[in-house]
């Protein structure tokens, strides 16, 4: 208990240090820039402190709980006694790494759909577009987008592949995508890559990657590691504007069916 005790309270001395550049900032802009009193100004207060706090048990348990378990899992799914249960050790082919591209899409989706900063943006965009746009189908569309991404991600760690080959080969497609699809859609897409790589994504994909490229054999934990976040950021602008595509595509058919 007391090792969690000194973790904690070095982590909000930290926090603190981490989030005063932008407090003073603000307070810059307001009292010297703008000259006026910060409405409210012991709400402001009491928030920061909410911030800071939230912060650092946040940052806490990363430590202590998500990155350990991504790691944990990485090596447990590469485990040869896992892989190989009858005891016969192969060459590590692709192929054999099933349950980790499994596991990667699951999770990518699973973690996706629970962010917090894409169910600000789907309900955003729901309300805007007047229900146009379902907040519960661009969620969807978005946790697929990033658990496809995250599954061929985890395909380049095992095989080895160079990273800006497949990133290249993504953001052809959107440029691709982005010729023909509707413009109404196209920053949404553009913004879905951005908010999928936040508070919950981000960390557990870090351990997943570093956990697969340490106990993958010939694989750099420092080269190899690396890279997901970057699938899971491209992927989800190909997903989204895939949806709207279809979407689209689905309504003119209909359309057509009613004029026939």
């Amino acid at each position: 208990m007391s090792e969690f005790l000194i973790l904690l309270g070095t982590t909000v001395w930290r926090t603190v240090w981490d989030v005063m550049p932008i407090i003073l900032t603000l307070f810059f802009f307001q009292y010297i820039v703008l000259k006026q009193p910060i409405a409210r100004i012991s709400q402001v207060i009491k928030g920061l402190c909410f911030v800071i706090v939230g912060l650092a048990l946040f940052l806490v348990g990363l430590k202590e709980a998500i990155f350990p378990l991504g790691d944990t899992m990485a090596k447990q799914l590469t485990d040869p006694a896992f892989l190989y249960p009858d005891g016969i050790i192969g060459d590590y082919l692709w192929s054999d790494y099933g349950w980790v591209y499994l596991f990667g899409f699951f999770i990518g989706f699973a973690t996706t759909f629970a962010e917090p900063a894409l169910i600000a943006v789907a309900l955003k965009a729901q309300e805007i577009s007047a229900g146009s746009i379902s907040a519960f189908g661009l969620r969807i569309a978005v946790g697929l987008g990033v658990a496809t991404g995250v599954a061929i991600g985890c395909l380049r760690i095992v095989t080895g592949g160079p990273l800006w080959s497949f990133i290249m080969v993504a953001y052809i497609i959107v440029i691709i995508q982005t010729f023909f699809a509707s413009k109404t859609i196209i920053p949404l897409a553009y913004d879905s890559g951005g908010v999928t790589t936040s508070t919950v994504t981000v960390p557990l994909l870090a351990a997943l990657g570093l956990g697969l490229a340490s106990t993958t054999p010939g694989r750099s934990p420092m080269i190899d590691g690396f890279g997901l976040i970057a699938f899971a950021s491209v992927f989800p602008i190909i997903s989204v504007l895939f949806y709207a595509q279809a979407s689209s595509w689905i309504e003119y058919r209909q359309k057509n069916k009613e004029k026939a």
